[in-house]
């Protein structure tokens, strides 16, 4: 190894879009502390979850091909925060029980059926209501969200009228009853004006599955949502608690080692993209009605497992133990007066080293019954696109006019690949590498270094990499003196290795 003074020779990589401003970290809603400082610690979730291969099995509804690009290599989640002024003991304790959450949060074995169907009943009993009259079980939050709104008659959330309420006592109309277009299946075709064939097929499979627990599904069958009480409340109780013990000051700090990881690794990194998703499919082609109730079931639903990114903060609080039952045992949940309907955990949770969605051949996340999310390190992306990423050719990316899916497909394709196979521009060369550059449409343009590593390998070749650097740079020199944080003129190595 030769000395390099003052800086060494580029690191062997592509650097990944390094002139788009970094996605902003998000600050966990319902908990306003703010983040100390805090110390790395050791953690070791991983990064993978893979339910057993009969599972995985499954075809996948939005699985259509199978793009050959592999996920990112598998490396701890980021470090769990150690917080000024706390105790080593306490410290690790809640490092632990963020561990132990987070885990429950990425979990993929089948659901625990009785154990989640026992403490939804004790969730119902500790806000002194009456159980439920019937539980359900669907495959995924797509699913369940269907089924929810199959049943309910709320278009607003937990405190909203409207929906097929609105019909009067007679029930709902015709036009706007989902049901009266696919509850026949067998003998009825379905009406026009309930979207496309996918939701059209996926409401019909609701209905079937209802069926096979001897179910018959009907508008406001399940009565209003309890969530307030069941959720909202018993969270406010524990979180009041909480600052009432510790001050807001200690809150904050007990929030920030115990609860902030975990908020960004769950709600940010997995519900975020998964709820964006299920409202654009549970939304588009879809009658403005049943648009509404779909909207309205994912205000009304309680997250399961994915309560994990809040409930690491409260671990063994008694006012929230059967809600950590149920996320210990279950996925997404739909509490009502009547009824609850729950779901299955995922079967296939994949991410990448830094604990966002990311999987190149096949969903990123899948449910049992099928229904999937593509994601490219952390942004969705439909499956007809994913599918399309083994066979990408330099038209097909150029001819993309989302810029976003056409920056995934550059990344999967290879931006040094796309530079060669359409005949970039050489703006520049000196001692330092070429910088090459091309347009793209709607998009800013591409501009890379070409470099090669001083140093053979050991069979004699010399590596060239390629190195993204900003669109205004305007020599070699200039971009790889970026990569290193330093101005062209500051940029003077002695040596390179």
């Amino acid at each position: 190894m030769t000395t390099v003074t003052p800086q060494a020779t580029p690191a062997p990589h592509i650097a990944p879009a390094p002139h788009t401003a970094p996605a902003p970290q998000t600050t966990p809603a319902p908990h306003t502390a703010p983040a100390p400082q805090t110390t790395p610690a050791p953690h070791t979730a991983p990064v993978s979850q893979t339910a057993p291969v009969s599972q995985t099995a499954a075809a996948s509804r939005t699985a259509a091909g199978r793009p050959a690009a592999s996920a990112a290599p598998a490396t701890p989640d980021p470090a769990p925060p150690r917080v000024a002024g706390q105790s080593d003991e306490s410290a690790a304790r809640l490092a632990r029980a963020a561990d132990d959450w987070l885990a429950r949060g990425l979990a993929t074995e089948p659901a625990d059926r009785p154990a989640a169907e026992a403490a939804v009943r004790e969730a119902y009993a500790a806000a002194s209501l009456a159980a439920p009259e019937t539980v359900l079980w669907l495959g995924s939050p797509y699913a369940g969200a269907l089924a929810a709104a199959l049943l309910t008659q709320s278009s607003s959330g937990t405190a909203g009228p409207g929906g097929f309420g609105a019909a009067g006592s007679g029930g709902p109309s015709p036009s706007n009853d989902p049901l009266a277009e696919v509850g026949d299946t067998a003998t009825r075709p379905t009406l026009p004006e309930v979207g496309d064939t996918a939701t059209r097929r996926a409401l019909a499979e609701v209905v079937a599955a209802l069926r096979a627990q001897g179910y018959e599904p009907r508008p406001d069958a399940a009565g209003r949502s309890v969530r307030a009480r069941l959720r909202t409340a018993p969270w406010a109780a524990a979180r009041a608690d909480a600052v009432a013990r510790l001050g807001a000051t200690g809150w904050a700090t007990h929030w920030a080692a115990g609860g902030q990881r975990t908020w960004h690794l769950l709600s940010d990194r997995v519900v975020t993209p998964l709820r964006t998703r299920l409202t654009d499919e549970l939304t588009d082609g879809v009658p403005a009605p049943f648009a509404r109730r779909t909207r309205a079931a994912l205000l009304d639903v309680v997250f399961g497992q994915h309560d994990a990114a809040w409930l690491s903060a409260f671990d063994n609080e008694p006012v929230l133990t059967s809600l950590a039952s149920v996320a210990g045992a279950a996925g997404w949940w739909w509490p009502y007066e009547r009824v609850v309907i729950l779901t299955e955990r995922p079967v296939r949770v994949e991410r990448d080293n830094l604990g966002r969605l990311h999987h190149g051949d096949g969903p990123a996340l899948l449910y049992p019954d099928g229904f999937g999310l593509h994601a490219w390190r952390g942004m969705p992306i439909p499956a007809d696109v994913a599918a399309e990423l083994p066979r990408l050719t330099v038209e097909r990316i150029r001819a993309e006019g989302n810029a976003e899916v056409r920056r995934v497909m550059l990344e999967h394709f290879g931006y040094d690949r796309y530079l060669r196979d359409s005949f970039a521009k050489a703006i520049h060369r000196d001692e330092f590498g070429v910088l090459w550059r091309i347009e793209l449409p709607q998009d800013e343009p591409l501009v890379m270094v070409e470099v090669v590593n001083a140093t053979p390998e050991p069979d004699g070749t010399s590596r060239t990499y390629w190195l993204r650097v900003p669109p205004q740079t305007r020599t070699a020199r200039g971009g790889v003196a970026w990569t290193f944080g330093l101005t062209e003129q500051e940029y003077a190595p002695l040596t390179q290795t």
